[in-house]
């Protein structure tokens, strides 16, 4: 099967006709769909906007994903939060220290009423065709995991809410230690909010996709993330979420990783019936040799990969976090998406 669809993020909303000329350069490189990273202060301040943009964005021919860019620090990204700035509780609690962490606790009822009302308020204000939930995650443990040892021994969440949480499901304390008891409740709490937001998207316009994208980690058997969506199997075969997507690979990995992790992830999504997608890194780094983008899209077509994406517009061009070679980058990715595209016919 060729690849269906090639996205690209973009964070420009705040001007339509601004947002026009980028979108043509999107089809100009051989866009089929954008993924609009909506901060919190754009949900704030530029609301009026955005359904504007995504109806500019249909007229020239794109598909629109509303990605809740970095909501609460709980999705990925590196954008400020408001809902941190306004509540100094409701935070994620390291397990060992007790410190209260810069990252929403999702499972408060103060973060699931905001996460909701921001993505069903966008839902339908907009016609968007769907959701981009943007590598979800629990704020620790960070380090990386030995071959026998796991990951860093804190993790959270520990907060107070978290401990009524699993006190009242296991009937004892919430333990210090990452006890198998410990993961089984980080896994389905990390899912409920998303799966719950999901639902309701889809009560209130069926037609709507949505995209769950977790960390492209090993996951084998010694070596776990413990961010709350490792396990691959329970986020693919939840029936509120239409594309399994597994995120970004530096071309720093070897030539094996990005083969495991694209073979894993095709695997699991066939398996749940579900769409495969696999992500380009379009920012910050890019690689020695650029004709290692042609080969990782020659792999991820060859393994059965549906969708192809990449972050972000430009290359990051005018950030922080642009690649050496923004615009050559871009370029790259661009004749990537119109050589795919062919073959799709």
């Amino acid at each position: 099967m060729p690849v269906t669809q090639t996205s690209i993020s973009y964070y420009g909303l705040n001007y339509v006709e601004h947002a026009e000329q980028d979108f043509t350069e999107m089809l100009e490189h051989g866009c089929t769909t954008v993924i609009l990273a909506v901060t919190e202060f754009d949900f704030d301040f530029w609301r009026p906007n955005i359904s504007r943009i995504v109806d500019k964005a249909h007229e020239m021919g794109l598909r629109v994903l509303i990605d809740p860019w970095g909501i609460g620090k709980y999705f990925g990204g590196e954008q400020v939060s408001l809902f941190l700035q306004n509540n100094i509780e409701n935070r994620q609690v390291s397990a060992l220290t007790g410190e209260k962490l810069i990252a929403a606790c999702f499972n408060t009822p103060s973060f699931r009423d905001y996460f909701q009302r921001f993505c069903l308020t966008l839902a339908g204000e907009t016609n968007a065709d769907g959701f981009f939930w943007d590598e979800p995650h629990y704020a620790l443990p960070k380090s990386f995991a030995s071959i026998t040892g796991g990951t860093g021994e804190d993790w959270a969440c520990r907060c107070s809410v978290c401990q009524q949480k699993f006190h009242a499901y296991y009937g004892y304390e919430m333990p210090r230690l990452m006890t198998d008891d410990v993961k089984q409740f980080r896994w389905r709490e990390a899912l409920f909010i998303l799966e719950d937001t999901s639902r309701k998207i889809k009560e209130l316009k069926p037609e709507m996709e949505i995209t769950c994208c977790v960390h492209a980690t090993l996951n084998s058997y010694y070596v776990t993330e413990q961010r709350g969506y490792d396990n691959w199997d329970m986020v693919a075969a939840s029936p509120y979420f239409d594309v399994f997507s597994t995120t970004i690979i530096s071309w720093e990995l070897p030539d094996h990783f990005f083969e495991h992790i694209t073979r894993r992830t095709v695997e699991i999504a066939q398996k749940y019936g579900k769409a495969s997608e696999r992500w380009l890194m379009g920012y910050y780094k890019q690689p020695a040799d650029f004709d290692q983008i042609d080969r990782v899209v020659d792999l991820y077509e060859s393994l059965g990969v549906d969708r192809l994406s990449a972050w972000t517009y430009r290359g990051g061009h005018g950030t922080v976090l642009a690649a050496p070679d923004a615009l050559k980058l871009w370029r790259r990715i661009g004749d990537n998406y119109q050589r795919v595209l062919r073959k799709k016919g």
